[in-house]
């Protein structure tokens, strides 16, 4: 039986141009195509980064929805840089399904040129005023935020950042959004820890955009 994650792996070979992948000697993405038919998808959210991901999976998961089940495959693409790749993948000129996602607002007219090559709509993206870890920070409260990171037990490390020269002077909200990026797998692990401390009426307007429109 098709699993999601088997649908993921073969669109990132795909997409770095595997023996399937553009340029490739084999099917074009037919084993891509196959599993997506098994699978019944008929969405692709596009997503910059895991974070993102753990980010909807949490969110989608507290309103006790299965996103796999309903035909929805979330898809970090290992930068916005990849856009207009997997949006081709993926979408109209690809495997034709719906595509949507989260975008930054400084990659905005990025998104939409990538979007506009792959010949895919650019209407269903949500736009981040920073990016989402600066969007769940702020629906937190960074009282809220720094209780997450205790919680987790990053209180020391939080200290130690908080005490570099960098961080003197920045906002509070500008040092969380820094100390999650600042180790391999941080940013991952709360961005679902961060969803879920989130109470359920100050969900980030674009996240909350995204889930309803799935």
């Amino acid at each position: 039986m098709a699993d999601m994650k088997a649908f993921r792996d073969e669109i990132d070979r795909w997409a770095a141009g595997g023996p399937n992948g553009p340029g490739g000697r084999g099917d074009s993405g037919g084993t891509a195509r196959g599993l997506a038919a098994a699978l019944g998808l008929r969405t692709a959210v596009l997503l910059e980064g895991p974070s993102d991901v753990a980010a909807v999976e949490a969110l989608a998961a507290r309103h006790g929805r299965d996103l796999a089940a309903e035909g929805v495959c979330v898809v970090s693409m290992g930068g916005a840089m990849n856009v207009a790749r997997y949006a081709g993948l993926l979408g109209p000129p690809g495997l034709g399904l719906r595509l949507t996602g989260l975008c930054d607002e400084g990659e905005r007219g990025f998104y939409a040129r990538g979007l506009e090559r792959a010949g895919a709509p650019s209407g269903g993206f949500f736009v981040c005023a920073a990016d989402l870890e600066d969007e769940l920070v702020r629906a937190l409260g960074p009282e809220r935020a720094e209780e997450v990171v205790r919680a987790e037990g990053d209180l020391r490390a939080w200290q130690t950042f908080l005490n570099q020269p960098a961080q003197h002077g920045r906002s509070r909200q500008r040092q969380l959004r820094r100390f999650l990026g600042t180790k391999k797998g941080r940013k991952i692990r709360y961005g679902r820890l961060l969803v879920e401390a989130l109470d359920t009426e100050r969900v980030p307007r674009p996240l909350a955009d995204l889930l309803r429109s799935l």
